[in-house]
């Protein structure tokens, strides 16, 4: 597992889906995953330190969370099937640890609300995308902007459902 962080929101021009970018943590390689505009608007919200007057869905997890005296120790986005991404929230209580299977995009939010680290299986980082987002040692002479275009380029060829199935 390699230990990553959100690094940003985008929105897909091509069709208007909100993309979390993670990045890990020496900044050498990056992930896109398609989400939903509820939980974009959850990391959003809680990338730019804003809360609402009342308390969404990932706030009232985390208060029954800390109601039963569980803490989330980690998440991790553990693999893709079948176009579909598959995440793990850990949960602590005591000395007992439990996982449990969740959405990405529902993982991101509660690991970025209650600050618990986030993880990537490495096989995820093993495709095209990798390649053109991370710096290859024969690119050492391209520009960042030069990374930039191709990424851009990649990106605007791929549809969510290049990485997941929604429903809405």
């Amino acid at each position: 597992m390699i230990e990553v962080k959100v690094l940003h929101l985008a929105l897909d021009d091509k069709n208007q889906f909100p993309v979390v970018i993670l990045e890990s943590l020496d900044r050498q390689r990056r992930l896109p995953i398609w989400i939903g505009p509820p939980e974009a608007n959850a990391i959003a919200m809680e990338l730019q330190k804003k809360k609402f007057q009342r308390p969404l869905t990932h706030d009232l997890i985390l208060a029954l969370f800390s109601g039963f005296d569980i803490k989330v120790s980690r998440i991790e986005i553990t693999d893709l099937r079948d176009n579909t991404f598959f995440a793990k929230i850990y949960m602590k209580k005591g000395d007992e640890i439990v996982a449990v299977d969740a959405r990405p995009s529902d993982s991101l939010a509660i690991a970025l609300k209650s600050k618990a680290k986030i993880f990537v299986n490495e096989k995820l980082f093993t495709d095209e995308l990798d390649r053109l987002v991370s710096p290859q040692p024969d690119e050492s002479e391209m520009s960042a902007e030069e990374r930039a275009r191709r990424v851009k380029e990649y990106l605007q060829e791929l549809s969510p459902r290049d990485f997941g199935k929604f429903e809405f």
